[in-house]
């Protein structure tokens, strides 16, 4: 398969380092800031061009790979719906739920696949914790967590676009608890209600959250949790947390690290204490997760399925981030 990539920041790169893990082709890269695209290029071996049109149109290219801020989307998917280019874009998929549709009628209508980076699926314990759910093996589902307390430096913030609701859509939710949204979407299923409050600006000099709190009533009965900050010091692994009638699960981090389940039968539980989190460095995350998503992202395009991730389901976590904030906007 042969890529191309938009933007060529910190998580780019971690990308690029996915796609020479499974024999990708890094195929050709575009930044706005030329030297950056340039530097990018002869770092991992990829032709620099000058727009995000001409990626879209090159003809090595199989797909797009968006690792722009999500304030720059739409125009993107309309090129590659034009050059017959399939895109994965990097979450959130759009900062609004009108763009974030749009997307999605272009990609279905130009027969393109549409997928959004949301690599936690593929870890060792969601896939583990996904088919234990389904075989019941936890019961009925009582009470579905995700607590996500990091920290995020001045310095990370120190460029105005950060944190801003027009450029990032929002804050800690949006930026860096979303996998676990999508987790608990995943897992658990569509949210019926949501009640939420923030704290704008608690820790860093920034107009949106480092500090959300959200109560859950989920469409099949259980109640949860989110709780989402980068102003905990020091920060600590990410936390999903799924209790049923017959016991308990937690991922910490990307490993299942407990498993506590009466007379349990069944495939042995994948516990693991060694887990990787980006609780305060965005970049100590495994690389593994993302090869896994990038290999199933090229079967479906090969194969016409839909990706594991696709438009609709980033749409959906979107949509619960959003309905979050609303909830947080409409409080007293």
């Amino acid at each position: 398969m042969r890529v191309g990539i938009v933007g060529t920041g910190a998580i780019a790169a971690k990308h690029a380092l996915a796609y020479r893990n499974i024999g990708f082709d890094l195929i050709a890269c575009t930044n706005h800031t030329a030297s950056k695209g340039q530097a990018f290029a002869a770092e991992h071996g990829a032709e620099y061009v000058a727009t995000v049109e001409e990626l879209c149109r090159h003809p090595k290219v199989d797909y797009v790979d968006l690792c722009t801020f999500p304030d720059y989307r739409l125009p993107v998917a309309e090129l590659c719906a034009q050059g017959r280019k399939h895109l994965l874009v990097q979450k959130p998929m759009a900062v609004d739920l009108t763009t974030a549709r749009a997307m999605i009628s272009v990609a279905a209508n130009a027969g393109i696949q549409l997928g959004v980076v949301s690599q936690r699926r593929f870890d060792d314990s969601t896939i583990f914790l996904k088919r234990a759910i389904q075989q019941g093996r936890l019961g009925r589902i009582l009470q579905a967590d995700a607590y996500v307390k990091w920290h995020r430096s001045a310095e990370y913030y120190s460029r105005p676009i950060k944190g801003s609701w027009k450029v990032e859509g929002g804050g800690a939710l949006i930026n860096q608890g979303i996998h676990q949204v999508d987790l608990l979407l995943y897992l658990i299923g569509p949210v019926a209600r949501v009640s939420a409050e923030w704290q704008l600006g608690a820790l860093h000099h920034i107009e949106s959250e480092d500090v959300v709190n959200a109560l859950l009533r989920y469409e099949n009965g259980a109640t949860g949790v989110i709780q989402a900050s980068t102003a905990i010091w020091p920060g600590y692994p990410e936390r999903v947390e799924i209790h049923g009638t017959k016991g308990t699960a937690i991922l910490t981090g990307d490993k299942l690290t407990t498993w506590d389940v009466h007379n349990d039968a069944g495939e042995p539980a994948p516990i693991s204490t060694n887990s990787a989190s980006g609780a305060s460095d965005p970049m100590a995350i495994s690389v593994v997760p993302f090869e896994r998503q990038f290999l199933d992202f090229a079967e479906a395009c090969s194969k016409g399925r839909p990706p594991l991730c696709s438009g609709e389901d980033g749409y959906r976590a979107l949509d619960l981030v959003l309905r979050i904030y609303n909830s947080c906007r409409n409080v007293g």
